[in-house]
């Protein structure tokens, strides 16, 4: 076989080999880059909503606590939410409605724990016996499904013949208790 015949073979291949020469760079072209395999993950939102609620129900399908915030980000690395102007409401049978507020705060993965930051105030409603009560804070931790909030940062409360500071609290809204855990100070003016 001369040379002439065999290029004559392998002729039609070349068009077939510069496609998928083409066809390759094109795929390398759109393909994201990959990321590092010893690189910290990126800590993107994969969701975002605006003006959000939900709503957890007790037993009976009534609603237990609400939950409100201007603007809600989940990120998937770590399965966090931030919330943006948070209004949280906790409702008990038989219990003072209890409303808490913050500039933001951020949601753990299980939904168990919320914590407030950044001008916290939580507002007790009145209740047979006992008047409106409001306690403010720059960060307080809340457990919504053990009516429970706590922290270790300075603490006023507000009624309206008391005006109590403290450092650290533990507030169980189940056991309608409220205990000051250090430096605390109390003013009391008489009806």
């Amino acid at each position: 076989m001369t040379l002439a015949s065999r290029a004559r073979y392998w002729l039609p291949l070349l068009p077939l080999l510069g496609l998928l020469g083409v066809t390759y760079w094109l795929d390398q072209q759109v393909r994201p880059e990959a990321a590092k395999e010893t690189g910290p993950l990126r800590h993107d939102p994969d969701a975002v909503m605006e003006n959000f609620s939900a709503v957890r129900m007790n037993e009976q399908g009534e609603p237990r606590f609400v939950m409100y915030a201007a603007k809600m980000q989940h990120y998937p690395d770590d399965d966090s939410t931030t919330l943006d102007a948070p209004r949280l409401t906790s409702l008990s049978v038989g219990k003072p409605t209890v409303h808490a507020v913050s500039r933001r705060a951020e949601v753990s993965g299980s939904g168990e724990e919320v914590f407030m930051h950044d001008d916290v105030e939580v507002l007790r409603e009145a209740s047979a016996g006992r008047g409106e009560m409001t306690l403010q804070t720059d960060y307080l931790r809340v457990l919504p499904d053990r009516n429970w909030a706590d922290t270790d940062r300075p603490v006023a409360i507000f009624d309206a013949r008391n005006t109590i500071h403290g450092v650290g609290l533990e507030m169980d809204n189940e056991a309608r208790t409220l205990k000051l855990l250090s430096q605390v100070r109390s003013v009391h003016e008489p009806r």
